[in-house]
């Protein structure tokens, strides 16, 4: 059995000022960074065997510095854990959104939950198969983590993945499961992080609402 924590990265002045990223490279600003060294804080009460991350810089410097923390080398990069492309709408902010796309409109060039899980979650049983028995982290995104949770726990939490938030999966026989959102050790972070960041991503945030709406998870 190996364990994966799925971190996000810290904060970016794209999800201070509420526009969706995705794919687009914007680096970690200084609460971010503060909430990175937070997590690798508490990650640091447990013993890691390795830690990976997405190629996005928010994510992998949030990975460096959490391996400064926990004492391991630099991350490796694994590039299918890159967030999901939002398309046209990368750059955007919840109200133009909003405006543009209005619910039930396509939004041009974006991935679809399924095409996100198609690449992450075999990543992750690679990643867990090659590792068996340890414990490992890997930082990556709010897309990504909430495609994770979609996949393994179908019935699981819908609330907000925030900045710097930990979540735990265990890897075994039957694949990953999912352990603890915002897992126990996550619960200092509360510390750094900033109420206005609690829906951060607008196109996440609206499928999470219609789906619950519809009695499904987003």
């Amino acid at each position: 059995m190996t364990m994966l924590y799925l971190v996000r990265h810290g904060e970016t002045d794209w999800n201070r000022a509420r526009r969706i990223q995705g794919s687009t490279d914007i680096p970690l600003n200084d609460l971010g960074r503060e909430q990175a060294a937070t997590s690798g804080r508490l990650l640091a009460r447990r013993q890691w065997d390795g830690i990976y991350a997405s190629p996005l810089s928010r994510a992998f410097e949030t990975a460096s510095i959490i391996a400064g923390e926990i004492g391991l080398p630099a991350p490796v990069p694994i590039p299918e854990l890159v967030e999901r492309n939002y398309g046209t709408a990368e750059g955007m902010t919840g109200a133009d959104i909003d405006r543009l796309f209005p619910h039930g409109t396509e939004v041009p060039g974006r991935e679809t939950r399924e095409q996100v899980a198609a690449r992450v979650i075999p990543a992750l049983h690679r990643l867990a198969s090659e590792h068996p028995g340890e414990n490992l982290v890997v930082v990556a995104h709010g897309g990504v983590i909430r495609t994770v949770l979609n996949t393994v726990a179908p019935d699981g939490p819908v609330e907000a993945i925030r900045n710097g938030s930990i979540h735990s999966f265990r890897h075994g026989d039957d694949g990953l499961e999912l352990v603890a959102f915002d897992d126990p050790i996550e619960l200092e972070s509360l510390d750094c992080a900033d109420d206005e960041l609690e829906e951060q991503n607008a196109i996440e945030g609206r499928e999470a609402q219609g789906r619950e709406s519809a009695g499904v998870v987003g």
